[in-house]
């Protein structure tokens, strides 16, 4: 049978079994949602085994949440393909602002609707789509790696792969967890965005006062972090922190007209910073104020705060060191304290900025298969995003080519409410994942 004709055919159980992943709740950064992590690894192990992978196995390192590890023996002369993806997935939020429970996968207008549909639950369900439309029939080597962390940073990550290093080499590495530049224009993303969580704390007294009678020269918290915040861009948006890399990224043809449609920007926001749009958003750095713990609404009184408390999200631009980065912000965000403020400013992890070899056997035969399957020529992209896995991998395993594939769409909306698959997009990745697989087949 045609290998397109076997991907036609294998499409409805694996958008069934997509739908059953959905619908487990497998967010890693809720400590209630453990036994769902667990329930959501035993899917994959149990779909991977199915799908004809001999050896699978759930995995943890201590403190680590459960990944799947699944291998197929290369045949003679074959190389080995690692297909990664993860299994968790960010919290719904708030359940006002999605149009149908995330956690039932729900199809409109030729997209499914849910909670890690397209991040990255997808790229597990490619992943089979390809493994069953070869059958017993894999011309190559096939590892299969399932994450359990990947959305609160992959803490576990390094003493993992330390772990299991012999089970995890490979010749070509496909992560299954980016974007393609359109719904119908695939792409292969060639560099990565390192990034780090900040958390900053403010205090300027040592309990709430009364706004009307210490209010005017008795500085509050909040209104002091709100300063101090400020402080992390200059009047053009662009990041203000002095020591951070920026680089520049092809302008490919994203116009602004575009980057508004797909980001959701409303009519009359100006776009922030200097430079074209793909050295923004791809070899420039940036920050969010992505929390604040302060009153709500709801729980306010007309005192004057102590404390407030911001988490800002941090992307390094490909070339810097995620690690001096993220000292540079936290010396930045100490030295601006306004008024004498007393300010604290402490950091998990970080993840490094990556940038793909391009040009080798495996890269070559991904852009036939997504030509081929998308039937026109894949873009070379940047991501401001990052996946900690392809770096620490890279750095053990140096030989092996990395490929970073896309099942998102611009409108995927992951991490924010509504989140989607584009059906169509999804069907294309997972021919062109089969044909890639065919593609390296020794001659």
């Amino acid at each position: 049978m045609p290998l397109d004709d076997a991907v036609q055919q294998v499409l409805p159980s694996v958008r069934a079994d997509l739908e059953r992943l959905v619908r487990i709740p497998s967010v890693s950064a809720d400590p209630a949602a453990a036994p769902h992590l667990r329930d959501s690894a035993a899917l994959v192990a149990a779909l991977l085994e199915a799908a004809g992978l001999p050896e699978v196995d759930v995995l943890a390192v201590p403190g680590g949440q459960p990944a799947v590890l699944a291998r197929r023996p290369a045949p003679p002369g074959a190389p080995t393909v690692l297909l990664y993806a993860h299994h968790d997935v960010q919290p719904a939020g708030d359940r006002a602002g999605w149009d149908t429970d995330p956690f039932q996968p729900t199809e409109t207008g030729g997209r499914l609707f849910g909670r890690g549909a397209a991040d990255d639950k997808a790229g597990i369900a490619v992943h089979l789509a390809a493994l069953r439309a070869h059958g017993t029939a894999l011309p190559v080597g096939v590892t299969v790696l399932v994450e359990g962390e990947e959305e609160i940073g992959s803490p576990t990550l390094l003493p993992f792969l330390d772990t299991f290093t012999d089970q995890l080499a490979a010749d070509a590495v496909v992560f299954a967890d980016a974007v393609n530049w359109t719904a119908d224009v695939a792409s292969l993303t060639t560099s990565l965005r390192g990034g780090a969580t900040i958390t900053v704390e403010l205090r300027t007294l040592d309990h709430a006062v009364h706004s009307g009678l210490f209010g005017g020269p008795v500085p509050d918290a909040l209104t002091s972090l709100c300063r101090l915040l400020a402080t992390l861009h200059d009047e053009r948006g662009d990041v203000a922190v002095a020591g951070l890399h920026r680089g520049a990224a092809d302008p490919v043809d994203l116009t602004e007209a575009q980057l508004r449609a797909d980001a959701g920007v409303l009519d009359g926001v100006r776009l922030i910073g200097t430079g074209s749009l793909t050295d923004r958003l791809w070899a420039a750095p940036s920050i969010t104020v992505i929390a604040l713990d302060a009153p709500s609404l709801a729980n306010a009184s007309n005192t004057l705060q102590p404390v407030a408390r911001a988490m800002v999200s941090l992307r390094v631009a490909p070339g810097d060191d995620a690690d001096r980065a993220c000292e540079a912000v936290k010396a930045h965000l100490r030295a601006h304290a306004p008024w004498g403020a007393h300010v604290t400013a402490t950091s998990g992890g970080t993840a490094a900025p990556f940038t793909v070899q391009t040009g080798g056997r495996a890269y070559q035969a991904a852009h036939q298969a997504l030509a081929q399957a998308w039937g026109r020529p894949a873009l070379d992209i940047g991501v401001g995003g990052s996946i900690p896995f392809v770096t620490a991998y890279a750095e053990r395993f140096p030989a092996a080519e990395i490929l970073i594939t896309g099942v998102e769409d611009p409108d995927a909306r992951a991490h924010g409410a509504n989140e989607s698959l584009h059906l169509q997009t999804f069907h294309r990745a997972c021919l062109a994942e089969a044909l890639f697989l065919d593609s390296l087949t020794p001659s």
